[in-house]
This record gives structure tokens, C-alpha cells and sequence, in this order.
């Protein structure tokens, strides 16, 4: 395992003197590691977020501005809190956040949606500088809020083999490439499978895409409305989402490498500056675990100490690529529905597979998660409210009926 790197303010030194550590400290790989993290980011959880707008009726305008602000959310706190650390930060859009706004976000008006989402990114904010994060999860058991992300993923995995009806060359021929290079290259395994969806499409089906706007993207403001529907339905289940499935497997991952992040910075970083971005589209900037795996790991640099280098270039290549956004929402937008379905499904089948095991990793509470990942799986809306709420609220009756031992008398 690396050396344990303890990362304070204190340790810091004086700016002559990081100018010439950070290029002391840059190496190719770091910089290669920064562009695969990209690349990953783009290629697949990219087509999960269009998706999102598209089921809230965005136009694209408004979806060009969500993308440039979760790009640019994820650009400035990779840069900054990796420079500020000197560990490999790395933070992106929630890709299980995105999954939930497909089935929900048409649900509520955009305005409300917005301001579910600054919500969403104040409590985030709050439980991460006043220390409550850790126990907001040790709060709700681990196999109730893995059903819930189970069930918010299910129909993306299911996308995958309904698409075959429509364009079985295509589908099934992405969906192979991507096992292949599972087998492989398995950091590649989406961009492979989001690449030969292309060729089959040409192929088969034609493409239309175009470019669009070639200029810097401009970020629409839309003033956020609040409504208890929205709070409940929206902000809820995006703040345990973006804790649970986001932010601890985050520092989890970065922990395994031998790093001792500091999660009261972390975390109420990326949730202060999502509450800055939401009036802009932005549900949420997290911390990353799949792609801060690429950056902390050992293929980023052999001295984990110099590993931040490939965090902030990540951050930069963020800023770049995201200040573009509409130009990615024209090609995107140009792809078939059944290749974007098996894209988002096969971007999304390690979540889906991770939250199915831990939600049954214990034989105590797995009747409560059963019911948890039915009741949010079923896409039901009551009183305006969407199914990942009341998956969790059913979830967590199920689990005080059946598991909470009684105080002896």
C-alpha cells in the first residue's frame, strides 16, 4: 500500500516555491491519467445526463448550460483541491444523481427542480464541514440505500436488452464490444462500446450529426422556485444519493490508496460550490471513486506524492472540454435512442452491480432491501413525489418492523 500522506494547510509552502514543485512534480502519465479520466467521463455518464434533460424537457440551451455547469464544477475542484492538497481530487456530476432525474425530474417544473437541486448541495455542504456526514450514514443501513440506487439503476440496465427490438445490430454489437474490452482493457470498456455504437449506427441506421454552436457556452440562469413536492421527491433522494453512493466510495477509494483525505474540505467544497452552480443546471458535483481510481492509482505516477498532477489535469481538461457544452449537446443529441440506451446501460452496470451486492450482503435486512429496490424500481408517484422516496420510506418501515430488535422490558 502507498505511504499514508496527511495533507494540511500548515504543510503548505510558499507559492515560488509550489511553482516549482508542480513542475517538478508533472509527468506524463500523470497528464495521460487526467485525459483518460475525461475521456471516461464523457463518453459514457455524459449520454445518462442528456437523458435526464431530455425526460425534463430541456431545451438546449438549458441542457447546454447543465453540462457546462457540472463541467466546470468538476474542472475548478479537481484543479484547486488537488493543488491545495497535493492529493489527486478527483470530482464529477453523480451519474446515479443523473439516473434518478430521468424517472423524476419530468415530474416537477424546472424552477422547482432548480431549487430542489441548491438545496440538495446546501445539506450535502453542511453534513461535510460540520462532520455529520459520517453519521447521516451510519444513520441509514447500508443495504436500504443500496436498494434504492439498485432500483433507481434497474431500468437503465434493462434499457440495454429492450433496445434490441428496435436496432438488434447495433445494440447487440456496442453490447459486445464492451465485453470485449471488458475482458481486455476494461478502463476502455464504455468509450469501446459508445465507439463501435457509432460505427454500427453509420452503418445501419445513419447518423445525423452536426456541430452546432462552435462558441464558448452560455450559462442560463434560471431563478429556482421551492415546493415541498420538489424537496422531498428531488432534494432528498439526491443528497443520500450524492453522500452514499458519491462522496463514501469516494474517499473510500482515495483511503485505499494510502491518502487520508480530509472530508469536512472535500465535501463541503463540492456542496458549496454546487449550491453556486445550481441556478445554472448543475444537480450536484461530487466526489468521483471509478475515475479517481484512474487518477490515484499507481499507472497515474509511481510516487503517490506526485499524483495530484494527474487531479489537476484532470481539472483543467474539465474546464476545457465542459466551456463547449453545446457543441457536445448537438453531436450527442444526433446519436440513435437505442445506442444512447445501451451506452447509459452498460455506463451504469457497475453501480447497478456494486449496490445489488451490497444491498443483499447481509442476510439480516435483506427483506427491507428487497422492498426497497420493488417500491423504487416501480417508477410509482404518489402526491407528486417520486418512487425513490417512497422506495426509501418503505424501505425503512420494512427494516423497523422486521430487523430493530426490542428493548427488553
Amino acid at each position: 500500500m502507498a505511504e499514508e500522506l496527511i495533507t494540511r494547510s500548515a504543510d503548505r509552502r510558499t507559492a515560488p516555491e509550489e511553482r516549482r514543485s508542480l513542475r517538478r512534480d508533472a509527468s506524463g502519465p500523470a497528464l495521460l491519467a487526467g485525459l483518460v479520466c475525461i475521456v471516461v467521463s464523457f463518453s459514457g455518464p455524459l449520454v445518462v445526463v442528456l437523458a435526464a434533460a431530455a425526460a425534463g424537457r430541456l431545451d438546449q440551451a438549458h441542457t447546454a448550460s447543465w453540462i457546462w455547469a457540472v463541467s466546470v464544477g468538476s474542472g475548478l475542484t479537481c484543479l484547486l483541491l488537488s493543488w491545495w492538497t497535493r492529493t489527486p481530487v478527483i470530482t464529477a456530476w453523480s451519474t446515479p444523481g443523473a439516473a434518478l432525474l430521468v424517472t423524476s425530474l419530468g415530474g416537477y417544473p424546472y424552477r422547482e427542480a432548480v431549487g430542489a437541486f441548491l438545496v440538495s448541495g446546501a445539506v450535502v455542504a453542511l453534513f461535510g464541514v460540520t462532520g455529520w456526514f459520517g453519521r447521516l450514514i451510519a444513520a441509514i443501513p447500508a443495504g436500504i440505500v443500496n436498494a434504492m440506487l439498485a432500483g433507481i439503476l434497474f431500468s437503465f440496465g434493462a434499457g440495454i436488452f429492450g433496445a434490441v427490438k428496435g436496432e438488434p445490430l447495433l445494440v447487440l454489437g456496442s453490447f459486445a464490444a464492451f465485453l470485449l474490452a471488458k475482458r481486455l482493457v476494461p478502463r476502455y470498456a464504455v468509450p469501446a462500446a459508445l465507439l463501435a455504437g457509432v460505427v454500427l449506427a453509420a452503418v445501419t441506421v445513419g447518423l445525423s450529426l452536426h456541430i452546432g454552436q462552435g462558441g464558448p457556452t452560455r450559462p442560463v440562469l434560471t431563478v429556482p422556485a421551492f415546493s415541498w413536492p420538489a424537496l422531498v421527491g428531488l432534494a432528498l433522494p439526491l443528497t443520500i444519493v450524492a453522500l452514499a453512493s458519491q462522496n463514501a466510495p469516494g474517499l473510500g477509494v482515495m483511503r485505499a490508496f494510502g491518502y487520508r483525505p480530509d472530508d469536512r474540505l472535500l465535501i463541503g467544497a463540492t456542496g458549496g460550490l454546487s449550491v453556486l452552480l445550481a441556478p445554472f443546471g448543475s444537480p450536484g458535483v461530487n466526489l468521483a471513486a471509478i475515475t479517481a481510481a484512474i487518477c490515484a492509482g499507481p499507472e497515474s505516477h509511481p510516487d503517490p506524492r506526485r499524483r495530484y498532477v494527474a487531479g489537476m489535469s484532470a481539472g483543467v481538461l474539465y474546464l476545457l472540454v465542459g466551456s463547449f457544452g453545446g457543441v457536445l449537446v448537438s453531436l450527442f443529441t444526433g446519436l440513435p435512442k437505442e445506442l444512447v440506451a445501451v451506452v447509459a446501460g452498460v455506463a451504469l452496470l457497475a453501480s447497478l452491480q456494486g449496490s445489488l451486492a451490497a444491498a443483499v450482503a447481509e442476510e439480516r435486512g435483506r427483506d427491507a432491501a428487497v422492498v426497497t429496490f420493488l417500491a423504487t424500481a416501480s417508477g410509482t408517484s404518489l402526491l407528486g413525489i417520486g418512487s425513490a422516496f417512497w422506495g426509501l420510506l418503505f424501505g425503512l418501515a420494512a427494516h423497523l418492523v422486521l430487523d430493530v430488535r426490542r428493548r427488553p422490558r
